[in-house]
């Protein structure tokens, strides 16, 4: 059940948008329609109900300006997104000028992939939750397939052992502080990585897991558009029996 009570931490939610979505074609992946709603409308939707969130920082590509602010934020009345940044050239960046952008301060910022649009409020507020108690929290869930390291030319190295291994997803969460030093870090030594959390783990901070879900899936091809499609009507399906 959603806790009602809201965050004592002023918490803003970053949703780097501003992909090009490259294994799904020319981009915009994140205004495809699913149900008839632009991806990024749904991804938004948990965010602008969660009681935690007191705003949200949306980064996107300078030619999706108008189409963002007329199709998706004005047409579904997302009163809390009072942030939209042009972003970088990589994901990394464009948190970074989420991140530059925020006036009124925070104590914890959320990072959230535009492309996920099947997050709950129960996942951001135990993501949040967690890194107001520990500093930092990243979203994730245990592996199911068997996992195997392999060479470059393809042959297998060696199994590992699947019960130390973790799918990470997002929303990830942070004490301002801790985001924001670990991205100054990053900058000053040209290092990218593939989440935020990569990042703080370079400064020695350690990162706790709050459960996810398999069905927080990321947009990356078609097949996921149809996979995220269904899983949207089964939701609507089993709300209207409710």
């Amino acid at each position: 059940m959603t806790n009602t009570v809201k965050n004592p931490w002023r918490t803003v939610a970053i949703i780097p948008s501003a992909g090009l979505g490259r294994r799904m074609g020319a981009g915009g992946k994140n205004y495809r329609l699913i149900l008839g709603k632009p991806v990024l409308a749904h991804t938004l939707g948990p965010f602008e109900t969660c009681p935690f969130i007191d705003e949200i920082c949306l980064v996107i590509r300078p030619d999706d300006r108008d189409y963002c602010v007329g199709e998706v934020v004005g047409r579904y009345g997302f009163k809390k997104v009072r942030c939209i940044v042009d972003g970088g050239n990589e994901r990394q960046d464009s948190v970074a000028l989420g991140l530059a952008a925020i006036k009124d301060g925070a104590d914890i910022i959320v990072v959230h992939d535009g492309a996920r649009p099947l997050v709950t409020t129960d996942i951001i507020e135990a993501a949040i939750n967690k890194a107001a108690s520990h500093g930092a929290a990243i979203a994730a869930m245990p592996v199911k397939d068997t996992i195997k390291e392999a060479s470059m030319d393809g042959s297998v190295v060696r199994t590992l052992d699947r019960q130390s291994l973790w799918a990470v997803q997002t929303p990830q969460a942070f004490r301002t502080e801790i985001i924001s030093r670990a991205h100054e870090a990053a900058r000053k030594d040209g290092f990218y990585g593939t989440d935020e959390a990569a990042l703080v783990e370079r400064l020695g901070i350690s990162v706790s897991i709050v459960a996810g879900s398999y069905e927080n899936v990321k947009i990356t091809t078609d097949d996921d558009l149809l996979v995220v499609e269904a899983m949207l009507e089964k939701r609507m399906s089993v709300k209207e029996k409710e």
